[in-house]
């Protein structure tokens, strides 16, 4: 999970945790490719607003990547053009901040699906 505001983490990291999913976080996308080789992730949730390249770069950066550009990546955002901003970035998914947190396990779970079928592990 990449956002900046540490409380977004925290929330999310404990939703997932006691989903029972591991759960790797950043406040910044700085070497976003780095981050990504080591945490290996099956889905990525990527916030608009982080620093330093922001979450459309960072984003085009992972999906630009022959390793990784299958990784789902779930784009979470307050901005009210959300799927525009998501699709601009070449994430798969979307979920509005404030986020309601049974769609945002949905929605995780769709996409740890997607990461199966395009043959991750």
């Amino acid at each position: 999970m990449c956002d900046d505001e540490q409380d977004i983490l925290d929330i999310i990291e404990m939703i997932l945790s006691d989903g029972g999913w591991d759960v790797v976080t950043t406040q910044h996308v700085d070497d976003i490719i780095g981050q990504v080789e080591k945490a290996a992730p099956n889905v990525i949730l990527m916030d608009n607003w982080i620093p330093n390249s922001g979450g459309i770069v960072a984003t085009q950066t992972i999906k630009k990547h022959p390793d990784f550009k299958k990784i789902p990546v779930i784009y979470i955002t307050a901005n009210s053009d959300i799927q525009a901003l998501a699709n601009e970035a070449g994430a798969e998914f979307s979920v509005a901040k404030p986020f309601d947190l049974d769609l945002l396990e949905k929605v995780v779970g769709d996409a740890y699906k997607a990461s199966l079928s395009n043959g991750m592990k």
